[in-house]
């Protein structure tokens, strides 16, 4: 599914690719990240690994952006008996929004 985002300049620079970089948290560039797994928005911490920081309102826009299911999507899992999502092997539509947009 692709996910429509609330004005042109976050789909700009949520759709920015690097030709150095093909991890975005590699790439000094690119600041705003889109998990679709949480369906949620945060500003890239380039510290060497995958971290960013929630944002609730677009920097651009200043439209307010999605709710974040990171809490529903350990809750889901929990459910299903996965105590340890990120060691274990977790139905695949729990690796994208597929998860979530069965229950919409």
């Amino acid at each position: 599914m692709i996910k429509n985002h609330c004005c042109k300049t976050m789909e700009n620079t949520l759709n920015y690719v690097c030709k150095q970089h093909k991890n975005p948290f590699d790439c000094p560039d690119h600041l705003i990240y889109y998990s679709l797994v949480f369906d949620e928005y945060g500003i890239i911490i380039h510290d060497g690994g995958p971290s960013y920081s929630a944002i609730y309102f677009c920097p651009y826009c200043g439209s307010k952006l999605s709710d974040s299911k990171r809490d529903l999507w350990f809750d889901a899992l929990e459910a299903l008996g996965f105590a340890a999502p990120f060691e274990q092997n977790i139905p695949e539509d729990f690796n994208s929004d597929r998860w979530y947009n069965k229950q919409d």
